[in-house]
């Protein structure tokens, strides 16, 4: 029997449509806030990178905090909507804030702008929006295939936008002048064109009513049963399956944000910045090419835990080739592994989302507890975390070798350094996310307790 449909095409495609929003600050900021901050506001890399690993910290509480708030929420726009919609308003503010660190403020003073901004953005506003929409993967359709394509949409829009800010945001700030002003000028471009994207998102769906997410079964008048913040948190610790998504999540986002990182290499290595712009395209295209494909390669699988797998083994074989290359000096080498490396990702970021919605049936067939808007945080505690452990690695990294901002050529650790972190560490990101996920097969766990209850 066909499983029910949800969707028409341009829900599908607006909800997609809302990454838009959430990379024109990620990609903004994991590609060029570490150059911004470094070379022309004056700031030392391994203070930076301290000052976004300690905002770190409020992420893990902010994430389960706001997830549980969603699933505590109801309101005529649903549960995770409202969150969405005005949680995005204030990305944009501190999105244009820390990119206008005022010149005439003493460098205390200046850390302290790029925290306070830094971790609102992050901690706050970012968790709010990021969170409920991945939530809303599971709350307004049950039909998996959905999901999928849901997921290989919004990702295609993902990588569409952070191909694009890391093509033309180095020509964009050259254009406006080059300077702090341009800087400015760029960031309040994006937020503008996050916050339509975002509210064009929101008015495309509308989330399932209550009984029709609970399997059917009809509301009673028994007042819905509360959970605390730390009965979330021990829900979410009791899947196994969520620990290993986040873990996976985390290190795909510190992978993304290492090479983010490459305009450093592009720069010093490779002696041309605009091959940022060139690499984001071998990365991006396949990445989306293979996301047109997956939604049919997870029916034709049967499943997504085969096709993530030989996905990620294709990946690291493919980031193995970009070391060979690199080491030989041959871009176009390098940038055909990159490519094959995309590719072979491809399938985890587009049913990344449907294979949440499945952990979170897990949690519910387990503990008989539907916690969505909770499951979801890993999503944004990955993107957060990651982002900003990828970025602080990369500051302190850059310290470390003896990096000089600004300079027209680094010493010989600097350049060792910045093969290290281009080329050795997405490789070993990459092996670490292919033995995770040979473990991650919850949609066989699910069988076998439906299976277990129908005997």
């Amino acid at each position: 029997m066909e499983e029910k449909r949800y969707l028409k095409w341009y829900n599908k495609v607006g909800y997609g449509s809302g990454d838009i929003a959430g990379n024109v600050v990620y990609a903004l900021l994991s590609a060029f806030v570490m150059i911004f901050l470094t070379d022309t506001v004056g700031m030392n890399p391994g203070i930076v990178g301290i000052l976004i690993a300690v905002s770190k910290l409020f992420d893990g509480i902010s994430d389960i905090f706001f997830g549980s708030m969603i699933d505590k929420t109801h309101s005529k726009m649903g549960k995770a909507r409202p969150w969405m919609f005005y949680g995005y308003f204030g990305c944009a503010i501190c999105l244009v804030a820390i990119f206008f660190i005022p010149a005439n403020m003493s460098s205390f003073a200046q850390y302290a702008w790029f925290f306070i901004a830094y971790t609102l953005l992050n901690a706050g506003f970012y968790t709010a929006n990021n969170i409920a929409y991945s939530a809303l993967t599971a709350l307004i359709t049950k039909n998996n295939h959905e999901r999928v394509q849901m997921g290989s949409i919004r990702f295609m829009f993902a990588f569409g936008t952070s191909l694009l800010i890391q093509s033309i945001t180095v020509g964009l700030v050259a254009y406006f002048g080059g300077n702090a002003h341009a800087w400015r000028t760029v960031a309040i471009i994006y937020a503008v064109v996050g916050v339509i994207s975002n509210t064009v998102s929101v008015m495309s769906v509308k989330e399932l009513p209550p009984e029709e997410l609970n399997n059917g079964q009809k509301q009673t008048d028994e007042p819905e049963e509360k959970y605390s913040f730390v009965e979330a948190f021990h829900l979410l610790i009791a899947n196994k399956y969520y620990l290993m998504i986040c873990g996976s999540y985390i290190l795909m986002q510190i992978y993304s944000a290492t090479l983010n990182m490459g305009i450093y290499y592009m720069t010093y290595v490779l002696n041309n910045a605009n091959l940022l712009g060139v690499f984001s395209w071998a990365i991006n295209i396949p990445m989306i090419l293979g996301l047109v494909f997956t939604p049919a390669l997870v029916a034709k699988c049967k499943g997504m835990y085969k096709l993530n797998l030989f996905g990620y083994v294709v990946g690291t074989l493919g980031r193995l080739g970009v070391v060979l290359a690199g080491y030989m000096g041959s871009v176009p080498l390098m940038l055909a592994f990159t490519a094959v490396a995309a590719i072979g990702m491809s399938p985890l970021q587009g049913d990344m989302n449907a294979l949440i919605a499945t952990c979170s049936e897990y949690t519910y067939l387990t503990k008989g507890k539907r916690v969505d808007g909770t499951m979801y945080s890993c999503t944004s505690l990955g993107t957060k975390l990651g982002g900003g452990i990828g970025t602080a690695i990369a500051g302190w990294l850059l310290a470390v070798s003896g990096y000089v901002g600004g300079a027209a050529v680094q010493s010989a650790s600097c350049i060792s350094m910045l093969h290290i972190m281009y080329l050795w560490i997405p490789m070993g990101i990459n092996l670490l996310i292919t033995l995770i996920l040979s473990r991650l097969n919850v949609e066989k766990a699910n069988e076998k307790i439906l299976a277990a209850r129908e005997q």
